[in-house]
């Protein structure tokens, strides 16, 4: 992620969560502002709390200081745990891919300063539930929750129970929010064109499918119109909604919908279907304020991208200011997923109980008491904070997602749905790697420096070069 996006997201969370401090034990050893998928570049920072010393920790690895502030919520919530145990939380940023080695270490080690609970995020997951280091996890029924039970009851999107599940079949990792993309698109340009902005009848002229996606384009560049940004913009939507990984049985494989990309791409530029801006640098951010070379239709996203990147870069803070309040939410050409975080349980933990009483708050309890009902509503620290799309489908059921960002539409009608229609079976432990390989050769080719062929085999014997997969 750039560092136009650390930047935001930093100060998001040192709002959102300003509430969440004192007592909490923190090693911070490199900032981490928020990371929805995107490896962060902040810049380092160590600052280290001295431990009390008069209660037992909870030792906790985290990217952000997202899950370290909901579990100081807990604590808050629950004085009777909070005069026992206190959070002793460490918090590694994803720049220069420094936090796996030292999860990895702090896992391999042992011992009294291991995580009893530690959080992987969507780029890295599979390896800490299905990959080389899943054997340190704890399948959530050996701390004595009632998995099945509590999954029917909150009615989790499947795609992340799916990823969360270890080769023998045990859940060992959920998360809290749920990543479902949507269509984001401009109210505005919906009716200059279409003469309509209801998310229903938006939701039929984006899709289903490519096809019926590249043909609204048609109309759109017929009024000046560019439908996305950029080519990143389509990427995510493509690469989860693939119907296999990067790597089947050890080999690389390059599902049909991923190598389509080249052509999706292509496409964009050709007809001038988008901006050619790069996802994350300030053109993209521009372009959300409607000032870019061109008005730019929609972006493809799950609600996060609405509340921590769209919304600080509309201009405005109200209705009526920039494009703030001119945004709606359809359904998208294709079901994605982009990005979130899993939490993780030490199989050698010393505080099983307590470790599976924090855990399925924040990830199975669908009550008004659970973490997940008060991240939708925005109530975590009180009234007025960010709402957002969370794994519960009952939670949203019954909860209020109405935005003024969105002209008040409740984003759950299309997130609910968005959340079903994802795909957690694509992912592989070499995600982060192969894919900013891929987009590269992309680029590449898009830009005319290299043949489609050329672009495909560089992109093969880079893989083959840098990792220990099967090319063929």
């Amino acid at each position: 992620m750039k560092k136009a996006l650390s930047l935001l997201l930093a100060l998001v969370l040192v709002i959102g969560l300003a509430a969440c401090g004192g007592g909490t034990d923190t090693t911070t050893t490199t900032a981490a502002p928020a990371d929805n998928g995107e490896t962060t570049t902040a810049a380092p920072e160590e600052t280290t709390t001295a431990p009390s010393g008069d209660k037992e920790k909870i030792n906790l690895y985290a990217f952000t200081d997202e899950v370290p502030g909901m579990i100081q919520r807990y604590l808050d919530f629950n004085p009777e745990v909070a005069e026992k145990y206190e959070l002793n939380a460490t918090i590694i940023a994803t720049t220069d891919g420094a936090y796996q080695p030292a999860l990895d270490q702090a896992l391999a080690g042992g011992g009294a300063d291991a995580p009893d609970i530690y959080c992987a995020e969507a780029a890295f997951i599979l390896k800490y539930s299905q990959g080389d280091a899943y054997q340190f996890a704890m399948p959530y029924e050996d701390l004595g929750i009632d998995v099945a039970a509590k999954l029917e009851e909150a009615d989790i999107a499947q795609y992340t129970v799916d990823i969360g599940t270890n080769p023998d079949g045990k859940l060992v990792g959920l998360g809290y929010q749920a990543t479902g993309g949507a269509f984001i698109y401009r109210r505005s340009l919906a009716e200059q064109v279409w003469g309509t902005d209801d998310p229903a009848e938006i939701s039929k002229k984006v899709g289903p499918g490519w096809d019926t996606f590249f043909a609204a384009a048609e109309e759109m560049a017929a009024e000046g119109i560019s439908m996305v940004s950029g080519d990143g913009d389509v990427w995510h939507a493509v690469e989860n909604s693939s119907e296999k990984g990067w790597v089947v049985d050890g080999k690389l494989n390059l599902d049909p919908n991923r190598e389509e990309f080249l052509d999706i791409a292509k496409t964009l530029k050709d007809k001038g279907f988008m901006n050619e801006t790069t996802d994350w640098q300030d053109p993209w951010f521009a372009d959300m304020k409607g000032e870019g070379p061109k008005p730019v239709f929609g972006f493809f996203g799950p609600a996060w991208l609405i509340n921590y990147v769209m919304a600080g870069n509309s201009g405005g803070e109200a209705p009526g200011e920039g494009t703030y309040g001119d945004w709606a939410v359809a359904e998208p050409p294709v079901g994605f997923f982009w990005g979130g975080t899993w939490l993780l349980a030490n199989k050698d933990t010393a505080k099983a109980e307590v470790v599976a009483d924090i855990i399925e708050w924040v990830t199975l309890d669908s009550s008004e008491e659970g973490l997940q009902y008060m991240w939708a509503n925005g109530t975590l620290n009180g009234e007025g904070g960010t709402k957002d799309s969370v794994a519960s489908g009952t939670v949203m059921a019954k909860s209020n997602g109405e935005l003024d960002f969105l002209g008040g539409q409740n984003m759950f009608d299309v997130f609910i749905p968005a959340n079903a229609f994802a795909n957690g079976k694509n992912l592989t432990q070499y995600d982060e790697t192969i894919n900013s390989n891929w987009r590269d050769q992309v680029r590449a080719y898009v830009a005319g420096e290299k043949s489609r062929e050329d672009a495909i085999a560089t992109f093969k014997q880079n893989v083959a070069d840098n990792l220990d997969v099967i090319v063929e």
